[in-house]
C-alpha cells in the first residue's frame, strides 16, 4: 500500500538533546501513528512525536507531540489536498538546518 503524507511539526518543541550526529548530518528519530480511515479532533489522521527509549516506554513516559500527520493519497485514491500553512512567526536560530 502506498500512502502520501503531509507532516507538520512545531520545531520549537524538539528536544535538542535527542538530536545526534551521524556520518552525513544531524538526525532526530521520530515516531508517527496514522489512521487512514479517520480524522482526530485536529482534523488530522495522526500525530508525530520524538521517538522514546525503551526505558521511557517501560515507565510509560511520553515525549510531547510535535505535530500532525495528514493522509492525502492512498493507492490512487486522492483525498482533498490542502497545502499546509507555513507560519512566519519567528524561527529558532539554534536549529541546525
Amino acid at each position: 500500500m502506498k500512502l502520501g503524507l503531509n507532516i507538520q511539526i512545531n520545531v520549537n518543541k524538539i528536544d535538542k538533546e535527542r538530536m545526534f550526529k551521524g556520518d552525513k548530518g544531524t538526525y532526530l528519530n521520530l515516531t508517527t501513528f496514522v489512521d487512514t480511515t479517520a480524522k482526530n479532533k485536529y482534523d488530522a489522521n495522526g500525530f508525530i512525536s520524538q521517538t522514546t527509549t525503551k526505558e521511557e516506554r517501560e515507565q510509560k513516559l511520553q515525549t510531547p507531540i510535535l505535530g500532525n500527520v495528514n493522509v492525502f493519497y492512498t493507492d490512487g485514491d486522492q483525498e482533498s489536498y490542502t497545502k499546509p500553512k507555513i507560519a512566519d512567526d519567528g524561527f529558532d536560530d539554534d536549529v541546525p538546518w
